[in-house]
């Protein structure tokens, strides 16, 4: 999912993701399900929109207010998550650079996407890289209806300890990430429209005037 912005803003944006199948009942059908279509959406599915809710709870299981906003992608590594209340944050990608901006803090952080995307969650969807080398996939049990998957990141500097993703209909309708803050993370995606023509500019980004850049190296 940085310096100089506080810890709220950064456990936030972290945002804008293994048992045997004896332990849970209808374990093997997850296997042939929810990795299957996380799979094949990686593969088939090169840019998508749609929109987003969330809600945070934190390790005492308090709720932060909730948010939303909408999001496009481009493989790859093209994304644009675009946090619309309960105040406005902009994260963007050109498939080169990250870029987040913060309009009440008149800031923006410019990283590598190598560093800011390579295992975050949102590799898992907006990547285009093989899966298997920065998580551990591991089934999860059916719940709600939905397929549920877990991926758990190889490197420990990933700054969260999983992510569960939920599919049906072969497209992703839920995420849950567990941070390293023990901050748990809901995401619902809704409206999601599969391989639409996007606008090249969704995914520049123009310092506004006035806002400071911070350069993360």
């Amino acid at each position: 999912m940085i310096a100089c912005f506080s810890n709220r803003r950064r456990a936030l944006a972290a945002a804008t993701l293994s048992c045997c199948l004896a332990v849970w009942p209808g374990l093997s059908r997850a296997v042939d399900t929810a990795q299957v279509q996380l799979q094949s959406f990686v593969s088939r599915v090169h840019a998508a929109i749609g929109q987003f809710s969330q809600e945070r709870t934190d390790a005492r299981g308090l709720a932060q207010k909730p948010q939303s906003g909408s999001f496009a992608f481009q493989r790859p590594g093209k994304f644009r998550w675009d946090v619309r209340a309960p105040y406005q944050q902009l994260i963007v990608s050109d498939g080169s650079r990250v870029y987040q901006y913060d309009p009440d803090l008149a800031q923006v952080t410019e990283r590598r996407a190598s560093q800011a995307v390579g295992a975050s969650p949102a590799a898992l969807l907006f990547g285009s890289g093989s899966l298997d080398d920065a998580f551990d996939l591991q089934p999860r049990p059916d719940r709600d209806g939905l397929q549920w998957l877990r991926a758990v990141p190889k490197t420990p500097d990933a700054g969260f300890v999983h992510v569960d993703i939920a599919f049906s209909d072969g497209l992703p309708r839920q995420l849950e990430l567990l941070d390293a803050f023990g901050q748990i993370s809901r995401i619902v995606f809704t409206g999601l429209k599969s391989n639409p023509e996007i606008p090249a500019g969704q995914f520049r980004f123009t310092v506004p005037k006035g806002a400071d850049l911070v350069k993360m190296e």
